[in-house]
């Protein structure tokens, strides 16, 4: 654990945006159950059900220290007037376009969501003084690496999607922020995320979905992928040990950290796809096709430094989290 470790402090305002989103959603509840003020900031597009992210703030809007303001990241005017409002001193930026294959259709809501949204967060950051500024960036930003596991020492200059090369360029402006204006930055690479309140466009909720209404899922690389998949519980709980401890200064005195937050084991599709079959108690009707642009092989996560820092990594196994997953999925139906 680092020297000077600090738990949450009840007493700040923690920024989360994307706060109607999956990750964002599930902090918010922690946060808020620890006692904290937390304000939410989405846009609320459709990129997929608008209806489940209005259960998400549903929920979060019965507690009293909860505050939602619906907005654009890419709206500078509307993310300064939320700072000059708030003055958070926690900033949890989740607010981003997500997904590897639309970002191949949409390229542009990348751009304007991812790049242009998360500098007017730099900039917001710049310029009301905040203690801490944590942001989301992906495992997508390893493409092609053949070397595993995934590190952060190890160089992420070939992505293979857009969506990678955004959130690739978002680990480089907020290093140049930290490093010019002082801002303390931690940027997380997160590992295939699952659980309830998941995103519906994630493999794991259209197989689920698919599964249940009795259509046939569409498997990719013929079934020959493996992934590090991730307990929402277990990405919660690293984002949370971080919160209130920004990086120490690296060897140009900046004030910037990356860390992975993966399950540190990588399950093969297929054995995810069967346990996630027993689970639902159904089997799965499959299509089997060839890998998708922007696709990778293999993703697997060296969290060492989180370990070393935190004294935490992510454990939960797939029988248990996916299990949870059904569960949930069955009651919400």
């Amino acid at each position: 654990m680092i020297e000077g470790y600090q738990e949450l402090h009840a007493e700040f305002t923690y920024l989360i945006t994307g706060g109607a989103g999956f990750i964002g959603f599930h902090l918010s509840l922690r946060l808020l159950d620890a006692g904290c003020h937390v304000v939410g900031f989405d846009n609320l597009n459709d990129y997929y059900d608008v209806n489940l992210k209005q259960k998400r703030l549903k929920i979060l809007k019965g507690h009293s220290n909860y505050s939602f303001i619906k907005g654009d990241l890419a709206d500078k005017t509307v993310v300064n007037a939320l700072f000059e409002q708030f003055n958070p001193e926690i900033v949890v930026n989740l607010g981003a376009q997500a997904g590897v294959r639309y970002s191949i259709e949409n390229p542009d809501a990348y751009i304007q969501s991812n790049i242009v949204g998360f500098f007017n967060i730099l900039e917001a950051c710049r310029n009301y003084t905040v203690k801490h500024l944590v942001y989301a960036s992906s495992s997508s930003v390893y493409g092609a690496n053949k070397k595993i596991p995934f590190s952060t020492q190890d160089k992420v200059d070939n992505p293979i999607s857009l969506y990678a090369a955004t959130k690739k360029s978002d680990e480089l402006m907020a290093y140049t922020y930290s490093h010019l204006y002082g801002i303390p930055a931690t940027g997380l690479r997160f590992f295939t995320v699952y659980g309830p309140f998941g995103r519906p466009d994630m493999a794991y909720f259209s197989f689920t979905r698919k599964i249940m209404a009795g259509e046939p899922i569409k498997i990719f690389n013929n079934g020959d992928m493996y992934r590090d998949f991730t307990y929402i519980d277990d990405i919660i709980e690293g984002v949370t040990r971080l919160l209130c401890n920004p990086p120490k200064p690296d060897e140009n005195n900046t004030l910037y950290k990356v860390y992975n937050i993966g399950n540190n084991k990588p399950e093969k599709l297929m054995y995810f796809i069967e346990t996630l079959e027993k689970c639902l108690g159904r089997e799965a009707k499959k299509e089997y096709l060839p890998m998708q642009p922007g696709d990778v092989y293999q993703t697997y996560a060296d969290v060492t430094d989180l370990i070393d820092d935190f004294g935490f990594k992510p454990e939960t196994p797939i029988e248990t989290g996916l299990a949870k997953f059904a569960q949930w999925y069955k009651e919400s139906l």
